[in-house]
């Protein structure tokens, strides 16, 4: 077993190092509505972290093993994920304008700050608004999924609520969408 800590909603994290070469984007819903993974420009709150939904603590202190095969393969053959470059799988860097990261940045503090009744409706409201960078071409959706996935279950929302509802408004923002001279 590798390095394993439990969350403060009764979830784990098991922790695995990337094979070297290897940079690896963050996933959500990657196998089933309930793993996640997190890379490059990913993060985890840390064990011995404590939030308003309890302490993460450190369950199983073994040393962090190599990725399995099986998940480097999930995570590498997904086609909105992986992307060839000279012939080797990689995950697609955000490469979103100045603007566009401000505003993703901008939108998710105000998830943070929302009301606890009104999270999921700022939620939803700000990934929509943010969707226009996506749909532009500014920003990364699978990061943008994973900032705001952050956000969300900062104000307690379910992992499952938060993937649920960002991915209903970048769907909706991105059928919306104007185009980047019209908007």
């Amino acid at each position: 077993m590798t390095f394993r800590a439990g969350t403060a909603s009764g979830g784990a994290h098991l922790y695995f190092a990337a094979p070297d070469g290897i940079h690896l984007g963050n996933s959500a819903g990657l196998r089933d509505q309930l793993v996640d993974t997190r890379g490059w420009g990913g993060y985890v709150v840390a064990p011995g972290s404590v939030t308003p939904g309890g302490a993460y603590a450190v369950l199983d202190d073994a040393p962090v093993l190599t990725l399995p095969g099986w998940l480097l393969e999930a995570l590498t053959t997904r086609p909105e994920l992986a992307r060839l470059r000279g012939g080797v799988p990689v995950a697609p860097a955000v490469s979103g304008s100045r603007a566009a990261r401000v505003a993703l940045e901008c939108e998710c503090r105000n998830v943070q700050a929302a009301p606890a009744k009104q999270a999921n409706n700022t939620l939803n409201r700000r990934a929509f608004l943010v969707g226009r960078f996506v749909a532009w071409g500014d920003l990364d959706r699978h990061a943008v999924e994973a900032a705001f996935q952050g956000a969300g279950e900062s104000r307690r929302l379910t992992a499952a609520e938060c993937r649920a509802t960002i991915r209903s408004a970048l769907d909706s923002s991105l059928c919306k969408a104007r185009p980047r001279e019209a908007a």
